[in-house]
């Protein structure tokens, strides 16, 4: 079935299959008891207070050419032009202007720059939060190198502090920081499941082995949609015959800390993976199929630490492809055609493109890449804690066209990503669009055709 032949209706017109968390009976948009005032004055210290010389720079920049607006899936698919990329951070922009800028004494004492409200703030809440999935693309595209993206991060931050994030990022994020897992995965929760999961299919899942030299972690979703991501990692691992573990004291690879704006919980999500490694001895930390948990731990753990990291972080496409071509991994050849998806913050935003083709060309698939395809890829809207957001189905829904055109332009047999919320995302999409198309895992298709010695 080819896009064409999908009878596609307004997002508003069909159900919506949801992520976890139920749809509230009431929108709590705010957090906290600050006054409006306060709101304003907190978030815009906390964005100014994020500012070096770099970022100082890139609000200097913009020339104001609109290239990122073409580049964004959300403008895209509503020719918005309130979705212009560099617009999202308007009152951020108009803060640094007053605030920090070289000028800025001139801009209070003319009042050139007029102060934000907190109307003004709300308004912009679904243009930082429900409609920029932080993808990367309208910074890859910028003449002016101008990293929108980082510069949202900052936004969110000061967003959060006012206590002005949407319920449900707001909710996923406070669970994980008192749980310990964004989706109710704590720690008796994951150990319970890698024990029946050892026993349904026969494989050994050691957990919380004291020394090993490989620590694995998973994301929240995979431990709850796709457990079968657990086993895949299990049977690749032994197959290898290493030393490996999870441990209960830090598996949760996801940090919804980082996506909704709070630097301390980010943190604190971090430091559990970081303490569980170096407790183990783990002389290396693979991250799941998790795109933002690649970015918070392979880009940011250090600078979290506080020092280089004493293991090294790979990303689990990037330990496969290296032991694939190494033969550590054997496998069997696939005769089909696949086409990739690449998860933003895996590849454009993290560098690692080539690993999941070099595991492809291993399993012998014919590679059928999308139109702008790689650092390029089109973004499934869901990122950046966008799925969970009930408000932003419309748009995110939108988006998700452009996605399903590229897919089907390619005529490949099989769809497969390293990023399971993008394959969350897939699959929602699928069930809401009637879609003829399931997303698969890379680290699945690898365990599913390992050669047994």
């Amino acid at each position: 079935m080819s896009n064409a032949d999908v009878n596609i209706k307004h997002p508003l017109e069909l159900d919506k299959p949801r992520f976890s968390i139920k749809k509230p009976e009431i929108r709590y948009d705010k957090q906290g008891d600050l006054t409006d005032d306060a709101r304003v004055q907190t978030a815009l210290k906390h964005f100014v207070r994020d500012f070096g010389a770099v970022a100082a720079t890139y609000m200097e920049s913009c020339i104001h050419c609109g290239m990122c607006a073409d580049a964004c899936h959300f403008y895209e698919a509503t020719k918005d032009p309130k979705y212009t990329p560099i617009w999202k951070l308007e009152p951020f922009k108009q803060a640094y202007k007053r605030e920090a800028s070289p000028f800025a004494f001139f801009y209070r004492a003319l009042n050139l720059k007029r102060k934000v409200t907190v109307e003004e703030l709300e308004e912009w809440q679904e243009l930082i939060y429900d409609s920029c999935t932080m993808c990367g693309r309208c910074t890859l595209i910028c003449p002016m190198a101008i990293d929108i993206s980082s510069l949202v991060g900052m936004a969110r931050h000061g967003m959060f502090q006012a206590g002005l994030v949407p319920h449900e990022l707001w909710a996923v994020a406070e669970r994980a920081e008192r749980e310990g897992s964004p989706l109710g995965a704590n720690a008796d929760v994951f150990k319970d499941r890698c024990e029946w999961l050892a026993d349904d299919h026969e494989v050994t899942i050691p957990v919380d082995k004291e020394k090993a030299d490989v620590l694995v972690s998973m994301s929240s979703i995979e431990i709850m949609k796709f457990p079968e991501s657990i086993v895949a990692t299990a049977k690749v691992l032994n197959h290898m015959g290493l030393n490996w573990t999870f441990r209960t004291d830090g598996y949760e690879a996801t940090n919804f800390g980082m996506l909704s704006g709070n630097s301390q919980w980010q943190k604190d999500m971090s430091m559990k993976l970081i303490n569980a490694a170096i407790a183990c001895g783990a002389q290396l930390l693979i991250l799941p199929e998790c795109g933002h948990a690649y970015g918070a731990m392979r880009w940011n753990g250090a600078n979290i630490y506080g020092k280089p990291l004493p293991f090294k972080v790979r990303h689990i496409s990037e330990f496969l492809a290296g032991n694939i071509q190494n033969g550590k991994i054997k496998v069997k050849k696939i005769d089909k055609s696949l086409t990739f998806h690449d998860p933003c913050q895996v590849s454009r935003r993290g560098g690692a493109t080539q690993a999941p083709r070099d595991v492809l060309a291993g399993l012998g698939v014919e590679l059928r890449e999308m139109e702008d395809t790689k650092g390029m890829n089109w973004c499934c809207g869901g990122g950046g804690g966008v799925v969970t957001i009930h408000r932003a189905d419309a748009i995110r829904y939108q988006a998700f066209q452009i996605k399903m055109k590229q897919v089907d332009n390619t005529g490949a047999e099989i769809l497969a990503t390293s990023c399971s919320n993008c394959r969350q995302t897939f699959d929602d999409c699928q069930a809401h669009f009637h879609w003829d198309k399931t997303m698969q895992s890379l680290l699945e298709l690898v365990a599913d055709n390992l050669v047994e010695e």
